[in-house]
């Protein structure tokens, strides 16, 4: 050591904190006495860092090291489902620098900033640079607490005040380490985490049983239409005959050829032209930039709907179908669908939801053509097995459907409900617990 110079007094932890607090001035909003207020940077055991700068050489899974970003991230864990992996040359380049540990904090800093997960595993990964990592100093803060603060409104609010880029949102390293924080004492930092992580599982729990309603709509949906083509909906013992579906139609066309419509072709505000994609839950949603003009829907008048048609799409998924009503009269039906025109005294509604029934799902998925796009023709469609059902059976089937689907659909928008309010309901928890509040 240099003659003269002072020998480096060693800072207690309590004496590092003191200098580590935010002026009162700076601080969000009061707390309780012996809480403090702090930026993250001090309660780190390592400087926060990011990942990798490099652009990754990807691998395979079984030869490669997982590679997480942003996107891997959740509010509480990584996600490793979708995960991609890197040569293992580049992770030991890479590993040297930042090798993530158990309980570090991985926050995502580009894209969907501002939301943190938690290392809870051995498993060695590396990272990009669209995430940062802080490392909590066990003897100031809890990881877990350092999680659920960064996770929280105060600390979200003061990331969003330094987001930058256009398009993809970034947050500089130097911005999230000057982020303020509130810090109670160790014991009680435990007490907020416990109560968090208590009333999350509680909120989990029922959100997963709310995503099942909503997961579940389309199995329940199907079971439903199954019940309809086999009679059981109305309390047949068994279905009626099976016929194929050209006993029951007038026409079937297929829409016009790309050379009689193409996409140059569509305008803003004219008449409506229906492709598949407009065809959903057995509605015709028509798009306002796809509509050609009233002087080439005349041109076209063979392809124009009536009410009491079926629409169909002949590419793509199939079952896709809608009943045409009085709104839909003189809308024009594209390329890739095909108009079924019935018989007088068979019902629309009907036929166009056994189209959409798993028995026929199934058929046309057997015999449809095409090796990189499924497609219908028209023999396959008459060919298309369907009950034969009286006028009356045919309308009370309709009825009840429309009836189940009504409460099914209800039910699912509900369970989004709750889902979106449970989302609501942690941001909530999380703002009281870091205010002393919970």
């Amino acid at each position: 050591m240099a003659r003269g110079a002072k020998k480096e007094i060693a800072l207690t932890p309590e004496e590092k904190l003191a200098q580590a607090l935010v002026p009162e001035a700076e601080q969000p909003y009061p707390v309780p006495e012996n809480w403090r207020w702090v930026f993250l940077k001090e309660v780190c055991h390592i400087p926060i860092t990011d990942g990798t700068h490099k652009t990754p050489t990807y691998a395979d899974a079984l030869t490669g090291i997982p590679f997480v970003s942003a996107k891997d991230v959740t509010s509480q864990y990584i996600n490793w489902e979708n995960i991609k992996y890197i040569t293992p040359d580049l992770h030991e380049e890479l590993y040297a620098r930042i090798a993530p540990q158990i309980d570090d904090v991985l926050l995502a800093k580009n894209g969907t900033t501002g939301v943190a997960a938690i290392v809870d595993t051995n498993r060695v990964f590396d990272i990009y640079v669209t995430l940062a990592v802080l490392r909590a100093n066990n003897r100031i803060i809890l990881p877990r607490y350092l999680l659920n603060i960064v996770n929280s409104p105060v600390c979200k609010r003061q990331f969003d005040n330094h987001l930058t880029g256009i398009g993809v949102p970034n947050l500089h390293l130097r911005d999230i380490k000057a982020t303020a924080i509130p810090l109670p004492p160790l014991p009680e930092q435990q007490r907020i985490v416990d109560r968090i992580e208590s009333l999350f599982a509680k909120l989990d729990e029922a959100k997963e049983k709310a995503q099942a309603v909503v997961d579940g709509f389309e199995d329940r949906k199907a079971a439903i239409l199954h019940k309809a083509f086999t009679g059981e909906l109305i309390g047949l013992s068994s279905s009626s005959s099976i016929i194929p579906l050209a006993t029951v139609v007038d026409t079937i066309r297929i829409g016009p050829f790309g050379s009689a419509l193409h996409k140059e072709d569509y305008i803003i505000g004219g008449i409506p032209v229906v492709n598949p994609k407009h065809i959903s839950n057995q509605q015709i949603v028509a798009e306002e930039n796809t509509t050609i003009t009233d002087e080439q829907a005349s041109e076209l008048s063979a392809y124009r709907l009536k009410a009491g048609d079926i629409v169909m799409g002949r590419r793509g998924e199939m079952g896709r179908s809608a009943p045409v009503t009085v709104k839909e009269e003189g809308w024009l039906c594209g390329t890739g669908s095909l108009i079924i025109r019935l018989k007088t005294g068979y019902n629309a509604s009907f036929y166009s939801l056994i189209i959409a029934s798993q028995t026929s799902v199934r058929y046309l998925e057997e015999n449809c053509v095409g090796s990189t796009m499924k497609n219908l023709n028209e023999k396959v469609v008459k060919n298309l097995p369907v009950p034969n059902y009286t006028v009356q059976q045919q309308r009370d089937i309709v009825e009840i459907l429309n009836s189940i689907f009504a409460k099914e659909q209800q039910a699912k928008d509900i369970a989004r409900q709750v889902i979106d309010q449970i989302d609501t309901m942690k941001k909530a928890i999380l703002a009281r617990a870091f205010r002393g509040e919970l």
